[in-house]
């Protein structure tokens, strides 16, 4: 039976316990706070990054491993015994993570065979697939099937979201300051989703518990679904939400887990996504 490792980069908030008990290798981003930097989930975990989101006058911005990261993984892959190693990583459109993990594939060529694949996704619908691949991986599953099995996941992941607050995108430059203030004014909250592996917007709603309401609407009609997950950036209000969000019908149970550096530098305090694997 073939031993195939399972690779992710941190931009899937996998649980810690889930990626431990399916063997999924995480590599981490890193992130900066001006000049100070931290190694995701090793130096800063998602509840210190929110603090120190809350306490900076800058936005923190994050930045991709090293290929020197992967071809490490892919070299202890190899001396634990791992016959091929299939690598997940984040949308190359967001990130150069993609770019390192096939680099260091180049490094390691005729030493163990590596398969890089550019999910398009982000957060746990990364998250999700890694956890559908490595399921089958400790199935016996080989490489080729493996990879053919990702690929075919890409057209079925989908993320959306909803932005609380306009803060970070203001501390980024991304919008004028007067824009974002009568968005805020107006507690209009911006929903987002992932097309082609790019953030586009998806509309907006006036209140938090209309964008959440729509979030749950645009899962929902996506169904039938096969596993969802619902990833939040130091949200304290989902009790209600989550108990909706139970009703979706899904194969496999609902995962709840809180949104790491890599994607939350960009959403601010207070995202909430639900990400699924359609059937």
């Amino acid at each position: 039976m073939p031993k195939i490792r399972i690779i992710t980069d941190s931009a899937c908030d996998l649980p810690e316990e889930l990626a431990r008990d399916l063997d999924i290798e995480i590599i981490s981003l890193s992130i900066r706070f001006g000049d100070q930097e931290f190694v995701d989930r090793v130096e800063l975990s998602p509840t210190e990054f929110w603090k120190k989101c809350k306490a900076s006058k800058v936005l923190p911005e994050t930045a991709a491993p090293s290929p020197g990261a992967f071809q490490h993984a892919y070299e202890r892959a190899r001396s634990e015994g791992f016959d091929g190693v299939l690598v997940l990583t984040l949308s190359a459109a967001l990130s150069a993570t993609h770019q390192a993990a096939t680099l260091a594939a180049q490094t390691v060529a005729g030493e163990i065979e590596v398969r890089v694949i550019d999910t398009k996704a982000v957060s746990m619908a990364l998250g999700l697939m890694a956890i559908e691949v490595a399921e089958h991986a400790r199935l016996g599953e080989g490489l080729d099937e493996l990879s053919a099995r990702a690929q075919s996941l890409i057209a079925k992941v989908g993320v959306c979201g909803m932005l609380d607050t306009l803060e970070h995108l203001v501390k980024g430059g991304r919008v004028g300051g007067a824009r974002a203030l009568i968005g805020q004014v107006l507690a209009i909250k911006p929903l987002l989703e992932l097309k082609d592996g790019v953030v586009a917007e998806a509309g907006r709603q006036r209140t938090r518990a209309k964008a959440l309401a729509a979030v749950a609407d645009v899962a929902r009609s996506h169904g039938p679904l096969q596993r969802l997950a619902l990833v939040h950036g130091d949200a304290h209000d989902l009790e209600g939400f989550i108990d909706t969000v139970r009703q979706i019908p899904t194969e496999h149970p609902l995962i709840v887990t809180d949104m790491g550096p890599v994607v939350g530098t960009h959403g601010g305090p207070g995202i909430v996504a639900l990400c699924w694997v359609g059937a």
